[in-house]
């Protein structure tokens, strides 16, 4: 079965959120580390890697904005896929599912931010177009919210998601079978 890696919006705004009154993304170091692994089994494994990239129509988080761009160790090498992507589904209104096709992909590993909008959209709808989804539940991230610690959200996705995915650290993902 061919894997392919979804990276969902490893972009710099999430990681500079804090330097601008907002808030701190949990475990961004590992975060950073365990996804730069899961590039490399990929590349390894010369498996596509797509980068889903939440996209603005204006402002910084628009095409080609500092803040749109994928966070510098993550960068994209130009081999790589872009997916630009305006709502929580990577896969609503945008070509993902056909170019995942057309690369004969059956199985994805998925990781990014923020797990309980993006990544939970987006792994739920994989499983509905048929992939064998995998999490890496070690490459997902989000804020503290009002109500909840980002570790109680992330908790609380990996253990819904359960259902459509299977969970996996980072080490633990294969992408050839």
């Amino acid at each position: 079965m061919k894997k392919a890696l979804l990276i969902v919006d490893m972009q710099t705004m999430p990681f500079v959120w804090k330097d601008y009154g907002g808030k701190t993304l949990y475990q961004e170091e590992g975060l950073i580390a365990n996804t730069k692994l899961l590039i490399d089994k990929a590349r390894e494994a010369q498996s596509p890697i797509v980068y889903v990239l939440h996209t603005e129509m204006t402002g910084p988080r628009s095409v080609e904005q500092p803040l749109w761009k994928v966070v510098d160790p993550l960068a994209p090498a130009p081999e790589d896929l872009l997916m630009i992507k305006y709502h929580a589904d990577s896969f609503h209104e945008t070509d993902l599912h056909t170019l995942l096709g057309n690369h004969e992909v059956e199985g994805l590993v998925i990781c990014g931010i923020q797990i309980e909008y993006c990544v939970d959209t987006t792994v739920k709808r994989a499983y509905s177009y048929g992939y064998n989804v995998e999490l890496a539940d070690d490459c997902t991230s989000t804020f503290d919210s009002d109500e909840l610690t980002a570790e109680q959200i992330i908790r609380h996705h990996r253990h819904l998601l359960q259902q459509f995915a299977s969970i996996l650290p980072s080490d633990q993902v294969r992408f050839k079978t």
